[in-house]
């Protein structure tokens, strides 16, 4: 199963139409997005994914209101924290403003995989068991660098891309 993971789209529409675009040319049969979709009106981009899409909330996300009622009507979730199982894969879903609580989610032992954003540095990095993710910001504002993660859940190969 091929998962697409996005975070920190911060309103980049141009960013989240050629991601969605993208996401759909690979195929990807669900995309986690790891928090500041920022406003619903962004949100509404993700309607044209052909995939499952489940989020989290991130720091900068302020409107919870308006974005989780456009997110149930595109039939996508949003909470402060996720957890998935998908090809027999636990994932966990956080945006990572707490560093504490991300390294407790990787050591805990529970999870396959911990996806994460919040820092806007993309990051592939194993530790034991678990594989976590943060792929980097999809907006390209602090970096320059507009990427995305697409995640191959039978051989857990992780693999950044830029958009």
């Amino acid at each position: 199963m091929l998962v697409g993971i996005i975070s920190d789209s911060h309103d980049n529409l141009s960013a989240l139409e050629k991601a969605v675009r993208l996401l759909n040319r690979e195929g990807v049969e669900h995309v986690l997005h790891a928090g500041d979709i920022i406003a619903p009106f962004a949100a509404a981009k993700l309607a044209e994914l052909e995939a499952k899409l489940t989020c989290v909330y991130g720091n900068n996300d302020g409107e919870r209101a308006l974005l989780a009622g456009r997110l149930s009507e595109m039939g996508a979730g949003i909470s402060d924290f996720a957890e998935l199982v998908l090809a027999e894969r636990r994932i966990a879903l956080y945006h990572g403003t707490i560093a504490g609580v991300t390294s407790a989610l990787v050591e805990s032992g529970r999870y396959d995989v911990v996806v994460t954003g919040h820092t806007h540095r993309a990051e592939v990095r194993r530790r034991e068991t678990c594989l976590a993710v943060n792929p980097g910001e999809l907006c390209g504002y602090l970096t320059g660098r507009r990427s995305l993660c697409l995640l191959d859940l039978e051989t857990m190969e992780a693999r950044i891309l830029e958009v």
